[in-house]
């Protein structure tokens, strides 16, 4: 009889252990949870992910071969179908753009027609550099649009987690997702702040996360997987030369000369309302050294200024019309035939303010450096 008390007991303390330590286990994941402030975000990123990869025709089975680190990265998909860029957005580089199609669109576009070569195929890194503002980024979302390629706008600051070992493994699901995707471009955006030169005084972690990528990278090569890493960046001499020997294709996008801000300047003001005394062609020769940004926000400055005496002038009248079409949205776009239009003066006024200021804050000067490019 004691033994069976004996048996009975040691039964019932084992179920009480096993009840203690589910209780325990399940409490402590509810503490960690609640203690993670990136908690929400990852359950977040995660929705925004299973809704973008069931746009790009992932059914269920195939959601549920990603793993958590994978579905991170796949928040920062972007479906071909929403890039509003393509390459009639983008003028004064058309020798950069016909050389991205013949050498990166093409291959990819058009798999099967070369795949008995070994030789003509996309390259597995593009380097687009050059100064700041110059279209680098318009170019890569372009390429992306054209060729039908799904596009990871990989954001460096995700890649990095508190806990030893997580940063690697987001890293190897960059690569690991881009395969499941492809054809598919990893583009990173200032490329330099992340692949710079290693050196003794990095941290261990950044050194590993750069050793991983770039392992992950090479392996690429191993296989048929249309994956493309494409980097921008406004100071290539700081990447590592690892790095660079991994992206084959580099193309320089320079500010525009007087030709290429002429065409830029005719495409950003092609929709808006201007003046016939708008010369183009003097434009273009007192904007040197200005990049497509900076075009494109003289003229948003020149349409400020052209509205300011017209909204001195009928205020009222502008107020009430926004009343009346609140109440009625159809009626909504009916004062757009108003706007006046945007003159020489207002494009002078907004280039004289815009050299002030890079006066002041020392850019002027700094843009005849090539050191910056």
């Amino acid at each position: 009889m004691s033994g069976e008390l004996s048996r009975n007991e040691l039964f019932q303390m084992v179920v009480r252990v096993s009840l203690v330590s589910l209780a325990t286990y399940f409490s402590v994941k509810w503490m960690i949870n609640q203690i993670d402030p990136t908690c929400k975000a990852k359950k977040k990123a995660k929705e925004r992910a299973e809704g973008l990869l069931r746009r790009l025709g992932f059914k269920e089975s195939k959601l549920a071969n990603l793993n958590e680190y994978e579905m991170v990265i796949a928040a920062h998909l972007v479906v071909p179908e929403d890039i509003t860029v393509s390459w009639r957005d983008i003028a004064g580089l058309d020798n950069v753009v016909q050389e991205l199609k013949e050498s990166v669109v093409l291959p990819v576009k058009h798999r099967g027609m070369f795949q008995n070569s070994n030789l003509y195929q996309a390259p597995k890194g593009v380097l687009l550099h050059g100064p700041p503002g110059c279209g680098k980024t318009l170019i890569a979302k372009a390429t992306a649009k054209e060729a039908g390629m799904r596009f990871i706008n990989l954001d460096v600051a995700m890649l990095t987690d508190k806990w030893y070992g997580e940063s690697q493994k987001l890293a190897g699901a960059v690569f690991t997702l881009a395969v499941k995707l492809q054809p598919c471009i990893i583009f990173i955006d200032e490329i330099d702040s992340f692949l710079r030169s290693r050196n003794t005084n990095d941290h261990e972690a950044t050194a590993m996360m750069k050793t991983q990528f770039m392992m992950l990278w090479d392996g690429l090569s191993t296989d048929n997987s249309t994956v493309i890493v494409m980097g921008a960046t406004n100071r290539p001499s700081d990447l590592d030369k690892a790095i660079l020997r991994r992206m084959p294709a580099q193309f320089h996008v320079g500010l525009p000369n007087e030709e290429q801000r002429l065409k830029i300047l005719k495409l950003i003001l092609e929709n808006e309302k201007v003046s016939p005394n708008v010369n183009f062609i003097q434009l273009a020769k007192i904007t040197n050294t200005f990049s497509g940004s900076d075009l494109r926000e003289l003229c948003r400055n020149a349409s400020v200024y052209r509205i300011r005496t017209f909204l001195r002038e009928h205020g009222d009248e502008l107020d009430e019309k926004a009343m009346n079409a609140q109440a009625n949205p159809l009626t909504e776009g009916a004062s757009n035939a108003t706007l006046p239009e945007i003159t020489m003066e207002d494009l002078m006024m907004s280039l004289q303010k815009m050299k002030l200021s890079k006066m002041h804050t020392g850019v002027l000067g700094l843009e005849m450096r090539s050191d910056l490019d």
